[in-house]
This record gives structure tokens, sequence and C-alpha cells, in this order.
């Protein structure tokens, strides 16, 4: 018996969306963002600060998240501060040179979910919307 596992299913729209978003950058002149830090970048558009949420969110552990933090640093991708709130915390903000690269990538994910919802339709999209909405954390 053959079954498509959703989980498959949702790894190919990730992968769809930032091989597109790498292309569309690269066609932009930005060369070295990886997927892995593409995802760190979503994850600080989307609102998320702390590094270890953000490590949370990618299912990767705190360690890998400071070394990946540490080569988007050198790259003057993002800053990573002390939380002035909690010591042992770590913020993380986009650099204040990453700006041009912020609207490129902003303006690429707007086009490719407008692309997804002409090619799956408003109502489709609308509840993709509503589905991926949720939180994760309570499943």
């Amino acid at each position: 018996m053959s079954t498509n596992l959703l989980m498959l299913d949702l790894v190919k729209a990730i992968y769809w969306f930032d091989e597109a978003l790498q292309q569309g950058l690269r066609a932009r002149g930005w060369n070295d963002v990886t997927r892995a830090q593409s995802l760190v970048l979503a994850n600080l558009a989307n609102g998320e600060s702390r590094s270890a949420r953000i490590a949370e969110n990618l299912g990767v552990s705190r360690q890998a998240m400071s070394q990946m933090l540490a080569e988007m640093v050198a790259k003057d991708l993002v800053c990573v501060a002390d939380d002035p709130g909690d010591r042992r915390a770590r913020i993380v903000t986009f650099s204040p040179s990453s700006g041009p690269l912020r609207e490129d990538a902003g303006t690429i994910l707007l086009a490719l979910e407008s692309r997804l919802e002409r090619h799956i339709g408003k109502a489709r999209m609308k509840a993709v919307r509503a589905a991926m909405g949720i939180d994760w954390r309570s499943v």
C-alpha cells in the first residue's frame, strides 16, 4: 500500500519556497545565504528574536545555532547580543547593513505566496494559512 506522508509534502513545500527564494536572491546578486541561514532570517522576519527559540523552531541544538549565528554575524547578516531581561538568553536581530537583503527576500517571498495562491486558489490558500498557523508546540 502506498501512502503519501504529509511530512514529506511539507518538506517539499519548504524546499520549493527556499529554492525559489535562493534563486531569486542569486538573481539579485546575493550569493552566500544557505538554506539554514534563510530559515533563521525567516524566523527573524516573523518576529522571533531569541536564539534558543529559533533553534527550537528549526529543530537544531543551541550549540549548532550558536555556530550558525557566528557565521551569519561574520557575513554581517545578523547581530547577536545578550538579552537584558535574561542573562542566559541571546537576542538576534538583523544587522543594519542587511536591509537590502531583507527587502529583496521579502519581495521574493510575497511573490512566491502570490504565485502559490494563483496556483491553488484563494480558498485553499486561506485554508493552508489557517492549518499552518496553529501553535505547533500544542499538538
